[in-house]
């Protein structure tokens, strides 16, 4: 890695950390402003299929059938603003959530402003007092450099694979 590759490495840290703390401190409003106009936000169900066919028939696949989310920046504001109404019946009192980052690598080289990025992810989320949730899992996200952010970047897209394939919260409502 030369200066650079470490410097880029760095900035993309600072980013997908300060993202994690605004969803954490629920300063939605904030977390809607890092994300690019054509956002795509997608988390694929999993499925249990034999050796060899992981690759091809693990998850299913954007636009083609079932999918835990597959959304854009639109309906992501418009389940901040249903959460900040306080009548979210799923989210009243707010969820406290911990989004721990981990495994940060940039997976390219920039590319016409934008950078492919893959990370782990640990998300802890307790509701009321004792329904208590883990997500674990990594994602694929492409940032966008921007200088309108006040982060310098924007999420383009973002791909959320979670390891589990049966969800035990009784519902889905955190972001990724």
């Amino acid at each position: 890695m030369n200066l650079e590759d470490l410097l880029l490495k760095a900035e993309v840290e600072a980013f997908l950390h300060l993202e994690a703390d605004l969803l954490d401190s629920r300063r939605f409003d904030e977390w809607l402003a890092l994300l690019a106009d054509d956002l795509v936000y997608f988390m694929p169900q999993r499925r249990n299929v034999r050796y060899g066919l992981h690759a091809e028939a693990e998850n299913t696949r954007q636009g083609e059938g079932i999918s835990w989310f597959d959304e854009d920046r639109w309906t992501l504001t418009k389940r901040v603003e249903q959460i900040q109404t306080g009548l979210h019946y799923a989210e009243e009192p707010l969820s406290r959530t911990t989004h721990m980052v981990s495994n940060i690598m940039v997976t390219g080289q920039p590319v016409a402003g934008e950078v492919a990025v893959s990370c782990r992810f640990l998300v802890h989320q307790n509701r009321v007092q004792y329904e208590t949730y883990t997500f674990i899992g990594r994602r694929h996200d492409i940032l966008r450099r921007a200088a309108s952010s006040p982060a310098g970047w924007l999420l383009a897209r973002r791909e959320i694979i979670l390891d589990q394939n049966v969800l035990l919260a009784k519902n889905l409502t955190t972001f990724f």
